[in-house]
């Protein structure tokens, strides 16, 4: 994937980490027909990597927690509930079951891929801050605005 940067820009790459052989085929098949994936099928995934990670239940316990972007993760497990919890607290938000349509593990897959796209432009245009400090400036001004010219005039 380190040669990847320029193949990024146009293709969202997915790291799968299923143990079921036939499960992680359907899922990368479906990946291909529906946009540009690169897929990459792989025992430990590597979450240093700026993609989509796709992981049941035993590479999801290998990776260190806490993990540093846990919104670009798509955890694919049992309704078991001590695991639901794990991964709430490691701060997951998509989790779907084989048991799910292939169609809705795609829009989980392509949910967490805006995530990543999002994190990522937002750490490039660092220059625009959405802070605390700079929005309450912006409200004074409207108020006045609003409240000067409207009021007075009867």
């Amino acid at each position: 994937m380190e040669g990847g940067g320029v193949e990024s820009a146009v293709m969202q790459a997915v790291q799968l980490s299923i143990a079921n052989g036939v499960y992680a085929a359907t899922v990368r098949e479906a990946l291909s027909r529906s946009c540009a994936w690169h897929v990459e099928t792989v025992d430990r995934p590597d979450p240093s990597q700026k993609c989509v990670l796709v992981l049941d239940e035993s590479a999801f316990a290998r990776l260190p927690l806490p993990l540093s972007n846990p919104e670009r993760v798509v955890l694919i497990s049992r309704k078991d509930p001590q695991l639901l919890a794990q991964a709430w607290e490691a701060g997951i938000v998509s989790v779907v079951s084989e048991e799910d349509p292939i169609s809705t593990v795609l829009l989980a897959i392509m949910a967490a891929a805006l995530r990543v796209a999002k994190s990522h432009a937002a750490a490039v245009s660092d220059g625009i801050s959405t802070s605390c400090g700079s929005s309450s400036e912006p409200i004074a001004p409207l108020h006045r605005i609003s409240g000067s010219k409207r009021c007075k005039t009867q």
